[in-house]
């Protein structure tokens, strides 16, 4: 009963915090976000009623299962926009542009963090700062599609942020492999091979061959049935399975053959996509499904934020530079890439804002790095907690800017709203 409750309250704050938000024009992410930290262990939480907001963080760890699905849903729905009718002209531009604006991140990263080790040696580590060198690599693909279905965002822009920002998962489970074991090796081990290539290699064509399985026997019992309310339930179980088959790790020996749940229901969504004549029309309907499913995720997702990190004033310092450089990385990678592959103006000037937000998968690279153990794995946990706060607040908000202005998101659809939202007032005063 009691997770039951929570649930509720949580969805409900979500979409009452909304109704603020719209005041100010902000995307629904941002409020899903905020809600959560005001029902979050820091504030409404802290009253130590259960029921009214989440007392402990062992409250949100017990929704876990529900985060997941709904990162399967997101990735699946992020795997649909991988259409070779789409990809045959910006395929080679968003590849470009996901390898190199990932390694700039990291290396700008890397060089700031090094040269802070340098200053104050006993805050933080070499190993410490090429394993944040590596996260810097994530972004949160969540969080950019929500604000691309909320807008109805569509464009130039959106049809290469999309590809992407699908793209920085496996670039950055690459990247990051690397880095962990150039750290490991540094902070007094040996490097591995197997760890640092065979792994991370084996996990992305794993999870890839998976997805596309799935993808293939969605498609195929798809056909069987003739009613768009069988074949939805048809695809949310398949999410729903897909997601649990990848959760399963496989030991080899020496080798572990683990599956990443984002790129495995990415890759679904593509099979599923370019297979399926309908896949469109389907797709529209999941969403509407789904939308509860992702409000509950942010609100979550706002609710675990560890305010405590503003405490730490090393961790805010670091954390500060972190954001910076990062942010600078991303958006000088994706506007020199862009330039070089003959994008739009548009897309060169606002591509990086877009690729800001960070919060899962960098997140899920923490528990790895707790493995260099002491001060070093809770240091890097807590930095990545800082900037995941400061990024997920400001990173939909900035996304939404960024296509507003490329012309991806029209003004028109603003107007439509309003009126919307207009009328429903006149309705409520006329009762």
């Amino acid at each position: 009963m009691t997770v039951m409750i929570s649930v509720a309250v949580a969805i409900m704050a979500g979409l009452l915090m909304t109704r603020l938000t719209n005041l100010f024009r902000l995307p629904d992410v941002t409020a899903y976000l905020i809600a959560g930290v005001a029902i979050g262990p820091y504030c409404l939480g802290a009253l130590g009623i259960e029921g009214l907001g989440f007392t402990s963080f062992d409250g949100i760890d017990e929704l876990s299962s529900l985060s997941n699905l709904a990162l399967g849903f997101i990735a699946f729905a992020i795997g649909s926009e991988f259409r070779l009718s789409q990809l045959k002209n910006t395929g080679r531009q968003a590849a470009v542009i996901g390898v190199v604006q990932a390694v700039t991140a990291t290396l700008l990263v890397d060089a700031a963090l090094i040269g802070m080790h340098c200053v104050m040696p006993d805050q933080i580590s070499v190993p410490a700062a090429i394993t944040l060198g590596a996260i810097a690599t994530a972004t949160a693909p969540a969080a950019t599609l929500m604000v691309v279905r909320q807008y109805k965002a569509k464009g130039r822009l959106t049809d290469i942020l999309l590809p992407v920002v699908a793209l920085d998962d496996a670039v950055g489970l690459v990247v990051f492999a690397v880095s962990f074991g150039m750290a490991e090796a540094l902070k007094g081990g040996a490097a591995d091979t197997l760890s640092i290539i065979v792994e991370p290699l084996l996990e992305i064509s794993a999870s890839l061959i998976l997805g596309a399985v799935m993808g293939w026997l969605l498609t195929q019992l798809e056909k069987i049935f003739h009613s768009n309310r069988n074949r939805m339930s048809l695809i949310i179980s398949f999410v729903i399975l897909t997601v649990a088959l990848s959760m399963i790790e496989i030991d080899f020996g020496r080798v572990t053959l683990g599956f990443s749940s984002l790129l495995v229901c990415m890759m679904l969504g593509t099979v599923f996509c370019n297979m399926c004549p309908l896949s469109e029309e389907l797709m529209d309907k999941s969403d509407k499904w789904t939308a509860p499913l992702y409000a509950l995720f942010f609100v979550l997702s706002g609710a675990g934020l560890d305010l405590g990190v503003f405490s730490n004033l090393a961790v805010v310092a670091v954390g500060a530079v972190y954001i910076i450089f990062r942010s600078a990385g991303k958006y000088l990678g994706a506007y020199g890439s862009a330039a070089v592959t003959g994008c739009e103006p548009s897309v060169k000037k606002y591509l990086g804002i877009t690729l800001l937000p960070q919060a899962g998968v960098a997140l899920g690279m923490c528990l790895t790095a707790r493995e260099l153990g002491g001060h070093d794995g809770n240091f890097i946990r807590n930095i990545v907690l800082f900037s995941v706060l400061i990024y997920e607040l400001i990173g939909p908000m900035l996304t939404k800017i960024a296509l507003t202005r490329a012309g991806d998101i029209k003004p028109k659809g603003e107007e439509i709203i309003n009126r919307r939202e207009q009328k429903l007032r006149k309705a409520a005063e006329n009762k």
